[in-house]
């Protein structure tokens, strides 16, 4: 309630604030107020408001083409630095097992051993590490199985590196190369 009170108060003095000003304004509006000496007789486009199209549409066409520009930077900047992310690691994620939110169990293939993860929103333990042969080779064959939806990212980076080589040639040859 000792919140609510100067809330109420300020309220109350801006709606007498404008309750006070607002018929000054009418009055205003029903004279012609200050403005009605501005209005332009013959409201007809002129030769200028033609230059004001034509900058209008240049400023336009350079604001689309500093963003593409921002764009093709981008797409260069990221896909060279998720290749070089990606390519560095020598491991990969054969399963996950989520448990709950910010919870799940990885089997993780990281320089030819395969280990059982727990991963934690602050925290990633080792569970166990497993040396079964048939086991690694089952887990490989999984992970092959299910890859194909698994390494939607990683596609979706080439596409951005493509489209970022061939943004110039978008500009070189007037047309579009493949």
């Amino acid at each position: 309630m000792a919140r609510l009170l100067p809330r109420l108060a300020a309220f109350w003095a801006l709606a007498v604030l404008f309750a006070l000003i607002l018929p000054e304004g009418t009055a205003m509006a029903a004279e012609g107020g200050y403005l009605s000496g501005y209005a332009e007789p013959d409201p007809r486009p002129t030769g200028v408001s033609w230059w004001s199209t034509l900058a209008y549409l240049l400023s336009l066409l350079g604001v689309f083409a500093f963003v593409l520009l921002l764009a093709y930077g981008a797409a260069r900047f990221l896909g060279a630095h998720f290749a070089r992310a990606t390519g560095a690691t020598g491991g990969h994620v054969l399963s996950i097992l989520p448990l709950g939110p910010n919870r799940s169990v990885c089997v993780v293939e990281l320089a030819e051993r395969v280990f059982v993860l727990g991963v934690t929103e602050h925290s990633i333990a080792l569970l166990k590490e497993i040396t079964d042969p048939e086991e690694i080779e089952r887990l490989h064959r999984n992970s092959l199985a299910v890859s194909g939806g698994m390494d939607i990212f990683s596609s979706q980076m080439g596409t951005l590196e493509q489209l970022a080589k061939r943004i110039p040639s978008l500009f070189r040859d007037g047309g579009y190369r493949r």
